[in-house]
């Protein structure tokens, strides 16, 4: 009951506009991913890297006001509603239709299981890391903890550290365990998954850096309105009983 109280008094409070961005993004990603935009012999992009800094952003935004369990759950939010999409695009694929030929929406939105699944704990699991080291590093700030200097650490540093796990371990999975099998050999080598994952992790550290002032403006407007104070206070009292 008190984690429904929680997420329900945490979903009031944080403005929907960045909930909405967050999911928006999350299932974004999961679509782009099934494209590979570039493969070498010592470097592979899959298009989830156009969105995936988004989903950071918001991540990064919400934990700086609310904290990493906030974060943490409406992460875990983002990946259901994502679950469901995916389930009703799956329904929407397979139902057949004369109407016209539609292999290839099928075929994008029928979407593929293990990216499903590989998506989803790389997400996840990087979801987490990303939160608590943005926590950590901004404890770190004790004379200025809500400065631009606090934030932007903060926010380099867990973003980096966050998409490099994310993209790794989302090829891991993908290319060198599961695309071999179903997708007719193709695969990546660890190389490329190492290095799709630091590409990637710099091309998304690149747009957070562009758009952090944007987060770091939210976030000192949410704390002059005092914004998401029920959930605030909430929290505070669950930390005296």
């Amino acid at each position: 009951m008190e984690i429904k109280t929680e997420m329900r008094i945490l979903l009031r409070s944080i403005p929907a506009t960045v909930v909405t961005l967050f999911v928006v993004s999350v299932i974004s990603m999961n679509l782009l991913a099934n494209k590979t935009l570039l493969q070498l012999d010592w470097i592979a992009l899959d298009g989830g890297i156009l969105i995936s800094w988004l989903s950071f952003m918001c991540m990064d935004i919400i934990t700086k006001h609310f904290g990493p369990r906030a974060s943490n759950r409406i992460s875990i939010l983002a990946a259901a509603i994502n679950l469901l999409t995916c389930l009703i695009f799956f329904v929407a694929s397979i139902i057949p239709s004369t109407a016209a030929d539609y292999t290839a929406f099928d075929n994008i939105f029928g979407g593929t299981w293990f990216i499903l699944l590989a998506s989803t704990v790389a997400f996840l699991l990087s979801a987490v890391l990303n939160n608590s080291l943005n926590w950590l590093i901004g404890k770190s700030f004790r004379k200025n903890p809500d400065g631009k200097t606090a934030y932007m650490m903060r926010t380099y540093i867990s973003t980096f550290i966050g998409q490099f796990f994310d993209n790794f371990v989302f090829s891991i999975i993908v290319f060198v365990f599961l695309a071999p099998i179903f997708w007719d050999g193709f695969h990546w080598t660890v190389l490329q998954c190492a290095m799709c994952a630091l590409t990637g992790a710099v091309a998304e550290l690149v747009m957070e850096i562009i758009f952090s002032p944007i987060g770091y403006r939210i976030t000192l407007k949410w704390k002059n309105e005092s914004v998401g104070r029920e959930y605030i206070e909430y929290l505070e009292k669950e930390k005296t009983k």
